[in-house]
């Protein structure tokens, strides 16, 4: 993964994990942040927010699973169904799921076509949106056919993923922070959803801070890890926060040349506003938080195989153990937490959540959240 200028290195982020080890300390935030209780339940806020993801280069897929030309992934964003595939020409295009009919999705699921055919009355598009053919066009006087392909919405791809923005042209400022995430040697080995009744915003907040491993992991990811020592950077809009495992301590012997970083941390990069990015040991993931309702949300979830290093090949086996690990465990007890608080927020317990030093990537998150929605 290509770092921007803002981050660490491998050998500066060894380095800083070994200092806050021998002093007990860890990334800080210089700003606290109290979100009101209402942003979490509130259906005009989620309407807002809805209005927003629809507005930003979001990212959508990895490039991983567009991997031929004819390859195509339709689910909903935002709230709209979305149909993006790889055209022959190797450009990724994406459009709005609806036949110009009677508005019946033309795909689901994923794939590989050469075209899509509308399985309610047979109108047939092809790998540019175009509509190829209108069974019985006579019974349609006026239809023009060069007016009625699919209706294009605006994606490109940059760093390994697919980013959509379904109004408006993309800002190209807002992907200037963006990272070379994903490269070719990563293929797309799973790719799963999962629905919570939980506010989008806090199963997102779950992921971007070690405050909380040793209480709410404290048998699955603490037994691995350190007691909150992160280091927690932000870049623009987006923020990557490392959990060192224990094991990087074996690396304080090696000289610096031959360390190497890759299985002794876990990587979390938020990519703003609804995304996130794991690099484990074997795999990373790929983490699409799609909100349903103001306390409905579904994970979109892709694994890919993470690049040899150092070390030697890794083996899809390998890296899906290592995914089923964490699914199994730490990621079912941040969903569960999550999962509680929604059900106390529309109570009277709490008129805002708290964000502290400790919480420096999610006051990043809030901070530019409410901007934008401003």
């Amino acid at each position: 993964m290509k770092d921007s200028n803002h981050l660490l290195n491998d050998q500066q982020a060894i380095e800083r994990i070994f200092d806050h080890i021998d002093n007990n300390t860890t990334d800080l935030g210089d700003e606290t942040w109290k979100e009101p209780v209402e942003s979490y339940f509130s259906q005009e806020r989620f309407n807002q927010e809805i209005q927003l993801l629809r507005r930003l280069p979001v990212p959508f897929c990895p490039s991983a699973a567009l991997p031929e030309k004819g390859s195509y992934v339709a689910r909903q964003a935002s709230g709209t169904p979305l149909l993006t595939v790889r055209g022959s020409d190797g450009e990724v295009r994406s459009f709005i799921n609806a036949c110009r009919h009677r508005g019946m999705q033309v795909a689901s699921g994923s794939g590989c076509k050469k075209s899509f055919v509308c399985p309610y009355h047979g109108w047939t598009y092809g790998l540019k949106g175009e509509n190829r053919n209108i069974p019985g066009s006579d019974g349609f006087p006026g239809i023009d056919p060069a007016e009625h392909g699919l209706k294009k919405v605006n994606a490109v791809e940059k760093g390994g993923i697919v980013y959509v923005c379904q109004d408006g042209e993309i800002d190209k400022n807002f992907l200037d922070e963006a990272l070379d995430y994903f490269n070719d040697e990563q293929a797309l080995i799973n790719q799963s959803g999962i629905e919570d009744q939980a506010n989008w915003k806090i199963l997102h907040e779950t992921l971007l801070e070690g405050y909380h491993i040793k209480t709410l992991h404290k048998d699955t990811f603490y037994p691995y890890g350190l007691d909150n020592i992160n280091v927690i950077e932000n870049y623009g809009q987006n923020s990557r926060v490392i959990f060192p495992f224990k094991r990087i301590e074996k690396l304080r012997a090696l000289e610096e040349s031959k360390r190497v970083i890759d299985g002794t941390i876990t990587s979390v990069y938020s990519l703003f506003p609804n995304v996130s990015i794991s690099v484990l040991s074997k795999h990373t993931n790929l983490v699409i938080l799609e909100p349903i309702s103001p306390s409905r949300s579904k994970w979109v979830i892709y694994t890919l195989i993470n690049k040899s290093n150092k070390k030697g090949k890794l083996s899809k086996d390998d890296a899906m153990r290592d995914a089923k690990f964490v699914g199994d465990t730490g990621q079912d007890e941040d969903r569960e937490a999550a999962r509680a608080i929604q059900e106390t927020l529309s109570t009277k317990a709490n008129d805002h959540l708290t964000f502290g030093y400790f919480e420096k990537a999610i006051v990043n998150f809030h901070t530019h959240l409410a901007k934008y929605l401003d």
